[in-house]
């Protein structure tokens, strides 16, 4: 499956509820100045400096307070206004700290153990691959792509338009670039004809959410410099793919729990144009399903 079969990449989210709520903001303000706000007849020392002002310094200080200076009083005007005024620049930093920056994700499955568990809270770097604008996620300015064994966040393409899974954010490990020739048999990762190597950990012990997961065999899976574990059903083999070539502009992701984990194996490549970023860290862990909290967790991951 390829971006031609996937749903459109638009949905309903955080960011995009930020922005609704800036142009609502925007708006009320804008109402009021040209069909409500009379004009006085006496001008006070703050009104008459402000006119002296340049267009350009006005509009720079409309565009990031809703005011057309920083020093303007607003006091006078009614209370939808004077909100609009006051949260629109918190509602803009975090506009741009979450669509260009960083952006916090929630872990909701086993699907990446032992690298990840249910309940860690995740920082997502926007930037790394590339600038990109914010809600309908294209690209700008591209700095980088991702490279194998980088845990990224995308949004699922959803081949089969299922309700359920309608602009839903998935979190998985990239395995295989575009071009690349890859296929998992007998839970053996090939890529280029090369079998990659793993090395023996022994049992793995879960906790909270992921008991489940005990006795599972812990493997280090030796893909290029980015090495990490993964979890092996300890009775059988995971899901398996025969060989395919990546398509330009797309890629091929798997969970690092190979035996429960919907992936590439199961659905399709990833397009490009639907990464978010790249997983740099844990910055909160909190499981709600047994209510407990790891600080240990806290920090980057393989």
């Amino acid at each position: 499956m390829t971006i031609e079969n996937a749903e459109a990449f638009f949905a309903w989210d955080v960011l995009t509820w930020l922005f609704v709520a800036m142009a609502l903001a925007i708006a009320i303000v804008l109402i009021d100045l040209f069909f409500f706000s009379g004009k006085s007849t006496t001008q006070t020392t703050s009104e008459l400096s402000l006119e002296k002002r340049s267009g350009i310094s006005k509009f720079f200080n409309f565009l990031i307070f809703l005011k057309f200076s920083r020093s303007e009083s607003h006091s006078h005007r009614p209370k939808a206004v004077q909100w609009s005024i006051e949260l629109f620049p918190v509602l803009l930093l975090v506009l741009v700290f979450r669509g260009f920056i960083f952006e916090p994700f929630r872990v909701p499955s086993n699907s990446m153990m032992p690298t990840l568990l249910t309940g860690d809270f995740i920082l997502v770097n926007k930037f790394d691959y590339g600038l990109r604008l914010p809600i309908v996620n294209t690209k700008i300015i591209e700095y980088s792509k991702p490279e194998r064994g980088d845990v990224i966040v995308f949004r699922y393409p959803n081949y089969g338009r299922q309700d359920g899974y309608s602009g839903t954010d998935f979190i998985k490990r990239v395995i295989a670039l575009p071009g690349d020739i890859v296929s998992y048999s007998k839970d053996r990762l090939t890529v280029n004809g090369k079998v990659i190597g793993q090395s023996k950990i022994g049992g793995y012990r879960g906790v909270d959410s992921g008991k489940g997961m005990t006795g599972y065999r812990h493997v280090r899976e030796l893909i290029d410099l980015a090495n990490h574990d993964i979890l092996l059903h300890p009775m059988g083999y995971s899901p398996e793919f025969t060989k395919t070539t990546v398509p330009e502009g797309h890629y091929f992701v798997m969970g690092d729990n190979r035996a429960h984990s919907s992936d590439s194996r199961v659905w399709g490549y990833v397009p490009e144009e639907y990464i978010l970023g790249k997983a740099v860290g844990i910055w909160m862990h909190w499981d709600w399903n047994h209510n407990t909290m790891q600080f240990s967790r806290i920090g980057g991951f393989d």
